[in-house]
C-alpha cells in the first residue's frame, strides 16, 4: 500500500533532514525532576537576575541607537535620550533599574545559596560561577554609571579608578586598564563602553552558561531530602534513580509547574521594574568638567559599603581587606570544607554569613545618611 505525503509531512520531513533536532531530549528536559521545595517563589530567585539581564540587553541595544561614546557628545546624547527621543527616558529608566534589581536579585540568590549550604561538594565551582556573575553585574553598574558622562559620574569614574590602583600587586595595572592611560580621558570613556557593551556582556554569558551547566548536571540541592537522605548523601546513581521514579513527594516537574512558578516571578518583577521606571526616572546632573571637582561626590548604592570602609582605614589597608573579602567569598565553599573537617557540626558559616550581612548593612546605611 502506497502512503500518499501531504505537502505538510514533505515539508516537516525537509526541515528534519535540514535541522536535526532531537525533540525527545528537549521532551526529557521538560519533564526534568524538579525538588519540591522549589514550588515555593523564593526558591525561584535564580531566574530572576537573568530575567533582568535579558531587560538590560534589549533596553541597552535601544540605547547604543542614541548614545555616543565621545566625550564632546557623551551628554548631550544622554540628554537627547531622556527628553528628546519617543519614549528614551522610559527605555532608560527600565535599563538603570533592571541595573539596580539585578544587583539584589544576584545578591539574594548567593544568600540563599550560602545560607541552605548548596555551595558544599559537589558544587563548589558553581558557587564560584555565580560569586563571579556577581563581579561582572557590579562591574556592569560601575561602567555603565560612568557613561552617562556627568558632573557625578565622571568623578565618580575618577574617585573608583584610583582606588582600583591601589589593589594589591595588580593596582596599577588595572588602573591603566580602565583608564587607559595615567588619567581619565576620551580614552577611558571609550574603554568603558567597551567593556560594558562588549566585553563583560560575553564574560556575563560565558559565566551563565558555566552556571547553567553545573546545575544541569548537579542538580538542585534537595532541602527536604528524607531523613536517611541527609543522614547519607545518596550517590549520583541514586539520585538518578529516585528522579526516574519520579517520586511525587520529593520531585515535581520542570514543566509546566516550575515554569509557571518562574512566569508569575517574571510578571511581578517587570511589574514593579515598570512601576520603578515610571516614577523614578534615574536623574541627569550637569556636563562632566574635569577642571571642577565636586563637593560631594558618592558611588552607586551598592558600593557605599565599601566606600565608608575606605574611609574608616588607610587605603592600602582597606583594598587589601577588599582582596581578601572577595577572595575568602570566592573559594568559601574550600574554606568551609577545611573547617567541617575539623568540626564536623560546625554552623561557622551561618555566623560569619550574619556577621558579614550586619556589617555590610550598617556600612550602608552610614554612608547613605553621611
Amino acid at each position: 500500500m502506497t502512503v500518499i505525503e501531504t505537502p505538510s509531512r514533505r515539508w516537516w520531513r525537509g526541515v528534519r533532514e535540514r535541522v536535526p533536532i532531537n525533540l525527545e531530549f528537549f521532551e526529557q528536559l521538560s519533564k526534568e525532576p524538579i525538588p519540591h521545595h522549589m514550588k515555593h517563589w523564593w526558591y525561584c530567585l535564580g531566574g530572576t537576575p537573568l530575567i533582568l539581564f535579558a531587560v538590560q540587553v534589549l533596553t541597552g541595544i535601544l540605547l547604543t541607537f542614541y548614545y555616543s561614546s565621545s566625550p564632546d557628545n557623551a551628554w548631550e546624547s544622554v540628554r537627547r535620550i531622556s527628553q528628546d527621543v519617543p519614549f528614551g527616558w522610559w527605555i532608560r529608566s527600565m535599563h538603570r533599574w533592571a541595573a539596580n534589581l539585578m544587583v539584589i536579585a544576584v545578591c539574594l540568590h548567593l544568600l540563599r545559596v550560602f545560607f541552605t549550604g548548596a555551595f558544599r561538594k559537589p558544587r563548589e565551582l558553581n558557587w564560584i560561577a555565580g560569586v563571579g556573575l556577581l563581579f561582572v553585574t557590579l562591574g556592569f553598574g560601575f561602567t555603565g554609571y560612568a557613561l552617562v558622562y556627568d558632573q557625578v559620574s565622571y568623578w565618580a569614574a575618577v574617585v573608583g579608578t584610583n582606588v582600583a590602583g591601589q589593589f594589591p600587586l595588580i593596582g596599577s595595572w588595572i588602573a591603566g586598564l580602565l583608564r587607559g592611560g595615567a588619567d581619565v580621558s576620551a580614552t577611558t570613556l571609550s574603554r568603558f563602553f567597551v567593556f560594558h557593551v562588549g566585553a563583560m556582556p560575553t564574560l556575563m554569558l560565558l559565566l551563565l552558561g558555566l552556571h547553567i551547566f553545573f546545575v544541569r548536571i548537579h542538580g538542585v540541592m534537595e532541602l527536604d531530602a528524607p531523613a536517611e537522605v541527609q543522614e547519607r548523601p545518596i550517590t549520583v546513581e541514586e539520585d538518578r534513580e529516585a528522579k526516574r521514579r519520579f517520586d511525587p513527594n520529593r520531585f515535581f516537574a520542570f514543566f509546566p509547574d516550575h515554569t509557571t512558578t518562574e512566569i508569575g516571578v517574571a510578571m511581578v518583577l517587570l511589574t514593579l521594574l515598570s512601576v520603578l521606571a515610571l516614577v523614578f526616572p534615574p536623574p541627569l546632573g550637569t556636563p562632566a568638567d574635569p577642571g571642577e571637582t565636586p563637593g560631594h561626590i558618592k558611588p552607586e548604592w551598592y558600593f557605599l559599603p565599601l566606600f565608608r570602609w575606605l574611609k574608616l582605614v588607610p587605603l592600602w589597608l582597606g583594598m587589601a581587606g577588599i582582596a581578601v573579602a572577595g577572595l575568602s567569598l570566592l573559594f568559601w565553599p574550600f574554606i568551609d570544607a577545611a573547617w567541617r573537617r575539623y568540626r564536623p557540626r560546625s554552623e561557622a558559616a551561618t555566623w560569619v554569613g550574619a556577621a558579614a550581612i550586619l556589617l555590610t548593612l550598617v556600612f550602608l546605611i552610614w554612608e547613605a545618611a553621611s
